[in-house]
């Protein structure tokens, strides 16, 4: 069973039935609840926005965009996990992320680009954000 509520400035929104009316039909025993929040997943605008700054950088390098998004996985998405008892290096996807891991990545993205290319990417709310989206847009997948 699973109960869903929204908490948005300290009033709790219940999706659903209330959880004394559903715990109220239960049969007697013992019972564990756990309460997790719950993650989204990366907006569909944080993808676009990092396929055109790949795009750019594509353009700007003369390397390809998927070559330069598996770079980018490899330097900040890679981890160590115990496989069959010895750590391995593995590196993850960014379809994986939530939207806060996302950001992140993003940020990383951003400012190795401007470090190591020299090249500015420009965020949403950058002045000429929609400049470089005309020229970038029709071209980032």
């Amino acid at each position: 069973m699973k109960l869903r509520f929204v908490k948005e400035q300290g009033v709790i929104k219940w999706l659903g039935d209330p959880l004394e009316g559903v715990l109220r039909f239960m049969a007697n025993g013992t019972y564990t609840l756990e309460i997790k929040k719950e993650v989204k997943k990366r907006s569909t605008d944080q993808n676009a926005l990092m396929w055109m700054w790949l795009s750019c950088i594509e353009e700007e390098t003369g390397t390809p965009k998927k070559d330069i998004y598996d770079y980018y996985c490899k330097k900040f998405l890679t981890r160590i996990a115990i496989i069959n008892g010895r750590e391995e290096s593995v590196t993850g996807s960014s379809s994986k992320l939530n939207k806060s891991e996302m950001k992140k990545f993003l940020n990383r993205i951003q400012s190795d680009a401007a470090a190591e290319f020299g090249i500015r990417l420009p965020s949403p709310d950058d002045e000429y954000f929609n400049v470089f989206t005309n020229r970038y847009e029709r071209i980032r997948y």
